[in-house]
């Protein structure tokens, strides 16, 4: 068995809320914060689309750079600080400490209104435009923001990037090169032209009217027609045993595995046999067996193929009893930060001993031989958890964690 990284602390932005009371009370009871958005494109008629916001002002955020930050910066330095304050996080070795961070389209936002007042409205640049909107701009103002003088590393693999950047934290605590890492992901890319890009794929759930939005993404349905776009950020903070110990830090919850691979088949179609590939290797990382899992956090994007090859693997590797679900229903696809926000939610099942559901799934689809959760169930001997994320360009990351007690 490999070492394990104890979790300490994790803090959270999501279209659930900002607390763990109000995040548990929409994860548990299948409560739906995806809206309707008309999406409103220059020389294209409106249409209505599917996304799941937060309720986050960004300008309340001040960047330890002093400069001007991406609204997905500013949400991942919230949920940083949340997650470091839930640790209790104090006086660390700033060359022990590093920052793992993703995301999968980062300063998309910002990019998208500079180029408008560069081709639209012929304005000028701003001087601080490529530190607002280079990749890392997250981890260097996290860097900053706690004095972190370890590794400070970006991951991009579109929906896996928060995934690998944990998965990599892990990796960096048990090698001995860091004490402490705060790891995990942001996306916020609500913005017309990355609305109507992922549109123009043919992969946003179906929305005629404003009042199908909130039902409109259902992961394992037999009618499931895409998914919604959501924003988010989500941090955690992971120490060594050792170090946890040391410093009285209190923490049964654990991530105890991790692999990552690559399908190297297809761009955008998912491949069971190469998420299969990933998931035996996290199990055999964290030194179990498929019996040991109660539950996996599937990456369920509701779209046909996406669904249809995922429950091919996770079938071909627990067979139809594992407990699964996925909590894109409500909460929309988070791309590069859907790995972190999700594996809060595998961590708060976790902690509570308590399924969540995939919400709207009235009808799952018959071709799956899986134990698809549909309410929220008790689960009273959960110990280990799986989170899935599978994303574009063929990358599989899968974490595997657990609790103690």
């Amino acid at each position: 068995m490999n070492a394990r990284a104890r979790v300490t602390g994790y803090g959270f932005v999501t279209p659930l809320g900002h607390t763990v009371a109000g995040f548990d009370a929409h994860l548990f009871e299948g409560r739906s914060a995806v809206r309707a958005h008309t999406l409103t494109v220059p020389g294209q008629p409106d249409a209505l689309a599917a996304v799941a916001a937060c309720a986050f002002d960004e300008a309340a955020q001040r960047a330890p750079s002093r400069l001007p930050m991406d609204r997905g910066t500013a949400m991942a330095l919230a949920a940083a600080e949340s997650a470091v304050c839930s640790a209790a996080l104090e006086g660390a070795d700033p060359e022990r400490l590093g920052i793992f961070w993703g995301s999968g389209m980062a300063g998309a936002a910002t990019f998208e209104a500079t180029c408008r007042a560069l081709y639209a409205e012929q304005r000028r640049m701003r001087p601080t435009t490529v530190p607002t909107t280079m990749p890392n701009a997250a981890a260097a103002e996290l860097a900053l923001r706690f004095g972190a003088r370890g590794a400070a590393l970006t991951y991009a693999c579109a929906c896996a990037s928060s995934a690998v950047a944990i998965g990599e934290a892990l990796r960096a605590l048990r090698a001995g090169w860091i004490d402490v890492a705060i790891a995990g992901g942001h996306e916020a890319l609500l913005a017309p032209g990355v609305i109507a890009s992922w549109d123009a794929m043919r992969v946003l759930a179906a929305v005629r009217t404003a009042a199908d939005a909130a039902h409109a993404c259902r992961p394992f349905a037999a009618r499931r027609t895409g998914f919604a776009l959501g924003e988010g950020a989500a941090a955690l903070v992971l120490e060594t045993e050792a170090h946890a110990r040391a410093r009285g830090a209190d923490s049964a919850l654990f991530l105890a595995g991790y692999a990552t691979n690559c399908d190297g088949m297809h761009i955008t179609n998912p491949h069971a046999p190469g998420q299969a590939r990933a998931l035996r290797a996290a199990l055999r990382d964290a030194g179990i067996t498929p019996g040991d899992v109660g539950y996996i956090n599937a990456h369920g994007t509701a779209t046909m193929a996406g669904d249809a090859a995922e429950a091919q693997s996770v079938a071909e590797v627990f067979g139809a009893h594992t407990p699964i679900s996925s909590t894109k229903a409500i909460h929309g696809h988070l791309l590069g930060a859907g790995g972190a926000v999700e594996l809060v939610a595998t961590l708060r099942a976790l902690h509570e001993r308590r399924l969540p559901p995939t919400a709207h799934l009235d009808m799952p689809d018959p071709a799956f031989a899986l134990d698809l959760v549909q309410s929220a169930r008790a689960a009273p001997d959960l110990r280990y958890v799986v989170s899935n994320s599978f994303a574009f360009g063929g990358t599989n990351a899968v974490i595997v964690a657990g609790r103690e007690g």
